[in-house]
């Protein structure tokens, strides 16, 4: 490397170490200084401009900081006004916010004035007034069964059953005992005592289901204890799911046709007749199990009307074909329908959830942001409401106590929002088969 090499990397070269000597000869002592003196002030130039570098991005920070500072907070989501139960009735839903539905129920013996549903609108109202419950006759709905006399109390009303029928309602067949002539006449209902004289006293005992009974002439029998009509009375223990029947020394319990008796000999089990080796219902139909029977069941789509057809994708869906582009109507028809079948038994618990309904996006396509559910159709809308459980999910949810046997059915619809557009709804048509029996 010749003397023409620049000053500043000989300078560097020789600050390296070792090899430094080899480039003594370049650069005589006041060389080297000024050298020297020119990367102090290079040097000195770079920690300016860094200093300088430092101050304004500490500037720029706190400017941005003030201007966040001086935003208007958010404006917090617009809601409606808390609502509450109506007096003798009940509320579901707790969220205010817009497009959330508060439903409303009455006890037993009161009906509902005003709607059964609100939804929280933009601009913070609802859709309607908070309504309430009136007091209505017991025994309008006639709720007692075979024969049975309805007596009104206060908010609530008694059945007086016939000697064969038992239960709130009558509902269920009196516990059986065999008739009081023929236990009499019957040697089977009725034994002799075992006795034993001890120290000049006789001492009798009967079996098992028999007591000691003096009869004319002053001997001593022992009769059957009759444990059905013992049980059977008013506040007791049943012994017996269903029916009881008393035998010498016990009883028996029996189900109803269509329920088998269990292991306990107490209980009862629906039997399902659908997954018997043999077919049940007609070909082109399905088989729905429902207490102590079954339903053939054959679910269609709706009509064609126009440009507007469906076509059905299972037994239990059908769905539309694609709408023209300036079908507005069409579009507005439900984008599936789908058929659901449900067994319960009398005088279920209530409130109980019997059926949810969800969205489902396909991968990679945006889901709505918003839901809609309510209930459009159906012979009862007054026993059930259809409430909002999360985000994406609806509930429809039983809140009247039903007696069978019966058939009830329910529409219900969800309706897809994106940034408040409409984009489709679908709809469930729900059919509840109610059996005779409460278990």
């Amino acid at each position: 490397m010749g003397p023409c090499a620049p000053r500043a990397l000989l300078l560097l070269l020789l600050l390296a170490g070792p090899c430094a000597r080899a480039f003594q000869g370049c650069l005589n002592k006041q060389q080297l200084l000024t050298t020297i003196r020119q990367l102090q002030q290079l040097l000195k130039g770079q920690e300016t401009r860094f200093a300088e570098g430092i101050r304004n991005m500490k500037s720029r920070l706190a400017s941005l900081q003030n201007s966040v500072s001086r935003v208007a907070p958010e404006t917090p989501p617009v809601s409606c006004p808390s609502l509450d139960a109506p007096l003798d009735g009940r509320k579901f839903g707790n969220k205010y916010l817009v497009d959330h539905e508060v439903h409303f129920t009455c006890n037993p013996g009161f009906q509902l004035v005003g709607p059964s549903s609100v939804v929280c609108l933009a601009n913070g109202t609802w859709t309607g007034e908070q309504p309430h419950c009136r007091d209505i006759s017991q025994c309008s709905s006639q709720p007692c069964h075979y024969g049975g006399t309805c007596v009104e109390g206060v908010n609530q009303y008694r059945c007086i059953c016939p000697p064969e029928r038992t239960g709130n309602r009558c509902q269920h067949q009196a516990q059986a005992a065999a008739p009081q002539d023929r236990a009499d006449r019957d040697s089977a209902f009725s034994r002799a005592p075992r006795c034993a004289q001890v120290e000049r006293t006789q001492h009798c005992s009967c079996e098992a289901g028999f007591h000691l009974s003096g009869v004319a002439g002053g001997e001593s029998v022992c009769q059957d204890v009759n444990e059905c009509e013992i049980y059977g009375q008013e506040g007791r223990p049943r012994l017996c799911m269903h029916a009881c029947v008393n035998t010498p020394g016990s009883y028996r319990c029996t189900c109803p046709s269509g329920y088998q008796t269990l292991a306990d000999g107490k209980s009862c089990e629906d039997v399902d007749e659908c997954v018997g080796p043999q077919q049940v219902c007609p070909r082109g139909t399905m088989c729905i199990n429902t207490g102590g029977g079954f339903q053939c069941v054959n679910p269609e789509c709706p009509e064609g009307s126009g440009n507007i057809s469906y076509v059905k994708t299972s037994p239990f869906q059908c769905e539309r074909n694609p709408c023209p582009m300036d079908s507005r109507p069409c579009r507005h028809l439900p984008k599936t329908i789908s058929f659901h079948y449900l067994s319960l038994p009398s005088n279920l618990k209530t409130p109980i959830t019997l059926f949810r309904m969800a969205t489902a996006t396909a991968p990679g396509r945006p889901g709505p942001s918003s839901l809609r559910f309510g209930i459009v159709g159906g012979n009862s809308r007054g026993h059930f409401v259809m409430q909002r459980s999360d985000r994406q999910t609806g509930e429809l949810i039983l809140v009247q106590t039903l007696e069978g046997p019966q058939t009830l059915e329910v529409d219900v619809d969800m309706s897809e929002y994106l940034e408040r557009s409409f984009q489709a709804n679908h709809v469930s048509k729900v059919t509840i088969f109610v059996s005779l029996y409460d278990f």
